[in-house]
């Protein structure tokens, strides 16, 4: 609707729509409104955060949440991310802003299932959550395309929705933890944080005990192997500690992806991604149950991953002609067929079978043996946000 040159037919589609369903129209109106009121809240928050102290922005986000004019449009709002489900009451004391740029809404609401655990949804404004849309859709297609051929990757690929320009909700991955926060919990310095190879391991002892154990390690494994393929032939980017998380069952899934198909951040010049895709030793000291001697469970690894992008590979045409139908969206990185060749060149579409898993094995080899880089990286993001 924000863009002139088709707002008059999305218009007319949208009228026609309302005037055919009046029922719905009135959800909508409450969801509207809703979003209306998290976008002040929001530009609050942003504006108050270049004056104020963390805790002070989050003490006054609180208290306009409790105040009737907010509180009420933002209760028993039907969620845009899961029509059947009711977004009752607000927690507001768990409610919060997150650090990055755009200082992101964290709300958490309850269920209205007594058993359930509390709902959260994250608001972000000032981002093309198109761009993630697109991306988890892909890891849906990818898991699909996995289960079909008799491997579970333990994808997450978890709900998200734009809601208008640059505005939208994304869904909060119950009992979960950034890789940053981890390594943060189990060091007393920022700096050296990253380097800490025992940090996700004792993380998931702590959490489970006994089989469940060897249950999570197995879902790392899993999991591990399906992102790496998934953000190798994808070309995600700005891979940093804080967009790698882990459940407490063990699935290490990512996040936040506004950056894909090659288009790599920089800063100061240099170029942030380094690898093909993130495998540190720490993620292989997991995979190995903390032994250093034990090939077998990571060639066991390997063969994951090697699996998961021949299935891919074989499937190639998919992905071309999706990314092909989306090129008149207007994404930010993915404005023209020269960005689609991307997914060419990772599926190796122009070379034979055994030369493309040659191929991938090396970048297999590189991801592992550079992933050094990786760590100096998270490294310098820990510390950047040690001093923020």
């Amino acid at each position: 609707m924000h863009d002139p040159t088709v707002s008059l037919q999305f218009g007319l589609i949208l009228e026609a729509y309302c005037r055919g369903s009046v029922a719905h129209v009135r959800l909508l109106i409450k969801q509207c409104d809703a979003l209306a009121k998290l976008k002040t809240i929001n530009a609050i928050v942003k504006t108050s955060s270049t004056k104020a102290t963390k805790t002070k922005v989050t003490e006054m986000m609180h208290l306009t949440l409790l105040h009737k004019t907010y509180n009420e449009p933002l209760s028993d709002v039907q969620s845009p991310l899961k029509p059947s489900a009711t977004l009752n009451n607000l927690c507001v004391q768990k409610c919060k802003f997150m650090n990055s740029k755009m200082k992101p809404l964290w709300m958490v609401y309850t269920s209205g299932i007594h058993d359930l655990e509390p709902t959260g949804v994250i608001f972000k404004n000032g981002d093309d959550l198109r761009q993630d849309m697109l991306t988890l859709q892909m890891l849906r297609l990818m898991d699909s395309m996995w289960k079909q051929e008799g491997l579970d990757l333990r994808i997450i690929p978890y709900a998200c929705l734009s809601t208008g320009d640059k505005t939208g909700l994304i869904e909060v991955v119950q009992k979960a933890e950034t890789i940053a926060n981890i390594q943060l919990n189990k060091s007393n310095l920022a700096a050296t944080a990253a380097f800490n190879k025992d940090a996700i391991l004792n993380w998931l002892k702590h959490k489970n005990s006994g089989d469940l154990l060897d249950r999570a390690i197995e879902e790392f494994t899993l999991s591990c192997a399906g992102y790496c393929v998934a953000t190798y032939v994808l070309g995600i980017g700005d891979r940093h500690s804080d967009n790698i998380m882990i459940r407490e069952t063990g699935q290490l899934f990512h996040i936040d992806f506004g950056h894909f198909l090659g288009n790599f951040k920089s800063k100061f010049g240099i170029k942030r991604e380094r690898v093909p895709f993130i495998l540190t030793y720490d993620f292989v000291h997991v995979i190995q149950e903390g032994k250093t001697n034990n090939g077998i469970k990571f060639e066991r690894f390997r063969k994951y991953c090697e699996d998961a992008y021949m299935i891919l590979r074989k499937n190639g045409h998919v992905f071309l002609n999706l990314f092909a139908l989306t090129l008149a969206a207007g994404l930010p990185e993915l404005t023209s067929p020269k960005d689609i060749c991307y997914l060419k060149e990772t599926l190796a579409l122009e070379k034979r079978e055994s030369e493309a898993l040659k191929q991938f094995s090396q970048k297999f080899n590189e991801a592992l043996r550079e992933s050094w880089k990786t760590k100096v990286m998270w490294m310098a993001h820990n510390v950047a946000k040690d001093n923020r």
